[in-house]
């Protein structure tokens, strides 16, 4: 299998640790945000290719998980697929968790870029964010990017 066929998302293929994350967010026993430290795993399978019609995409499965230092079950989990569109130049990540969101975000990236910027918005019908009736009336997700950067090894 060569990895060129998967564009700006080679580099991501393999099983990858940190143990640096620091999540922002609300904490609802404190009743408000706070920072909490984290440890993360994520592994990224390729797959592909997927013929859409006369679309061609090389795709990763991939699987996160997140811990709280000290804790041993996660706090947070995904699994998803980052897509690579060669012809339109398009990075695709989608991906659901299971509070019952989900989101499509992605962005123009060129086939060699070692850094890249995706997002989604929500009402948006290319690019965007979806919720269960209780998260969109309590904790709404209305903007989400990610930039990536990619070296050798991290």
């Amino acid at each position: 299998m060569a990895n060129e066929e998967w564009g700006p998302l080679a580099g991501l293929i393999g099983t990858w640790e940190g143990n640096s994350g620091m999540d922002v967010s609300f904490h609802n026993e404190e009743g408000k945000v706070g920072e909490t430290g984290y440890f993360e795993r994520t592994t990224f399978k390729p797959f592909g290719p997927v013929a859409n019609g006369k679309q061609e995409l090389y795709g990763l499965d991939y699987r996160m998980a997140a811990w709280r230092q000290g804790e041993d079950n996660p706090f947070h989990t995904e699994v998803g697929y980052w897509m690579w569109d060669a012809k339109e130049q398009q990075v695709t990540r989608c991906f659901s968790i299971p509070r019952a969101s989900t989101l499509i975000a992605g962005g123009t990236v060129a086939p060699s870029a070692k850094e890249f910027d995706l997002e989604a918005v929500i009402g948006s019908n290319v690019y965007g964010i979806l919720s269960n009736p209780y998260l969109d009336r309590i904790a709404k997700c209305v903007r989400y990017t990610v930039t990536i950067k990619v070296t050798d090894d991290t």
